[in-house]
């Protein structure tokens, strides 16, 4: 049953998983009305952090904005979620004085915690005025983008960790190469 108006999901998405669509389905079962955040939404403003080595680079980072809200958007037609349940967005998350533009203070925002760098962005949303919604997350069963992004880059199978949807979005483009140089600095 539903009892929040809005609730904020955010993430990379690089690409969409199914630990990915597992929170997202929690968050419909909470609010009437799903926010997706899309982070970095533009390489140019990505940042590095101590509790995330690798989240800036561009390696983690093989698809556009516009690409992954695409497959989001896949993945949640394929789920059976209705477009007027949810609005996928760029959520610039190093950037707290954009949020209210974005969703307004107050919006609870759902967070599955498996390390440092989940503990952070809580800590930021409840910095900010955005109550975080926390769920425990267990590593021994997490998913990964990067494990998914390896497997693509190596020819191994990653699509049982794709959603429909999104798996047949990326099928039709392969993976782009990370640059030799990865611009955005070091870890």
């Amino acid at each position: 049953m539903t009892t929040l108006e809005r609730i904020v999901v955010t993430g990379r998405f690089q690409p969409i998983h199914f630990d990915h669509l597992a929170l997202l389905r929690h968050a419909f079962e909470q609010a009437e009305h799903v926010v997706v955040g899309i982070t970095n939404p533009e390489p140019a403003t990505r940042t590095a952090h101590p509790a995330s080595a690798h989240r800036h680079l561009a390696s983690a980072n093989p698809w556009t904005y516009d690409e992954r809200a695409a497959l989001i958007a896949a993945a949640l037609r394929a789920d059976g979620i209705a477009a007027d349940r949810y609005t996928i967005l760029p959520f610039p998350l190093d950037e707290p004085a954009r949020w209210p533009a974005l969703v307004p203070p107050g919006t609870p925002q759902l967070v599955r915690v498996f390390s440092d760098w989940e503990r952070e962005k809580v800590r930021r949303f409840a910095a900010h005025g955005y109550p975080p919604i926390v769920l425990e997350g267990d590593l021994a069963t997490r998913l990964a983008a990067s494990d998914i992004r390896a497997a693509m880059r190596s020819g191994a199978a990653w699509q049982a960790h794709v959603p429909p949807g999104a798996r047949e979005l990326l099928a039709q483009q392969p993976l782009r190469d990370p640059p030799a140089h990865d611009a955005s600095g070091p870890a």
